[in-house]
């Protein structure tokens, strides 16, 4: 949801932007998975964000197990112009996909 890499970076050029990603494999598959660890599925995510104001979130992009629930709850603060800090300032719900989020590091290092 909102601008993708390439949309930001052509509107406001790369070295304004502050990308964080994160892989990680979903809580759920922890106790529950009967497999190999290598073959749990990984999640992936990225938030795209302005250094230029107080890093505002631009975009969110996920993939993974519950990514559409956790992109629906979020939606709502990328319109209202949440910024990295508002996620470092959220208490993380565990275990969630959800938390990996607010969580991102450097994880309470956002300009204020």
């Amino acid at each position: 949801m909102g601008s993708s890499e390439k949309q930001a970076e052509e509107k406001y050029g790369k070295d304004n932007l502050k990308i964080y990603n994160s892989s990680f494999v979903n809580l759920w598959y922890g106790p529950w998975f009967n497999g190999n660890p290598g073959e749990k599925p990984m999640s992936k995510y990225k938030v795209i964000t302005l250094k230029n104001e107080k890093e505002r979130i631009i975009g969110m992009h996920l993939i993974g197990d519950a990514s559409d629930e956790v992109l629906q709850g979020f939606g709502v603060a990328l319109k209202m112009g949440a910024t990295k800090a508002d996620l470092d300032a959220c208490i993380a719900i565990h275990p969630t996909a959800a938390e990996e989020l607010v969580t991102l590091p450097p994880w309470g290092k956002a300009p204020k």
